[in-house]
């Protein structure tokens, strides 16, 4: 990902500029205060993607961990017990 470094008075002065460049380029606007990086801007699109790839990573390293630890079960197994459960659920 590319990144732009941009004073943070151009959130002021320049705002739509920043906001159509983050939505047409899906690469983060880094704002700087005194010099230095504070906030990432982003358009609204690429942050839901990026926050859904993340759960899907967090998901994928709980399943590892699982197998790891032998925290592991036949599937027909595993649709068996949510059968059962499914008959004793009171709805």
């Amino acid at each position: 990902m590319e990144e732009t470094i941009r004073p943070s008075a151009d959130l002021r002065n320049h705002y739509s500029e920043i906001s159509k460049q983050c939505r047409e380029s899906k690469n983060a606007v880094i704002i700087t205060v005194n010099g230095r990086g504070d906030t990432a801007v982003l358009g609204l699109q690429h942050y839901y993607q990026m926050k859904s790839e993340l759960e899907l990573l967090r998901t994928l390293a709980e399943a590892e961990n699982d197998v790891k630890n032998g925290r592991v079960a036949p599937m027909q197994d595993s649709f068996d017990d949510l059968r059962i459960e499914k008959r004793k659920a009171p709805w």
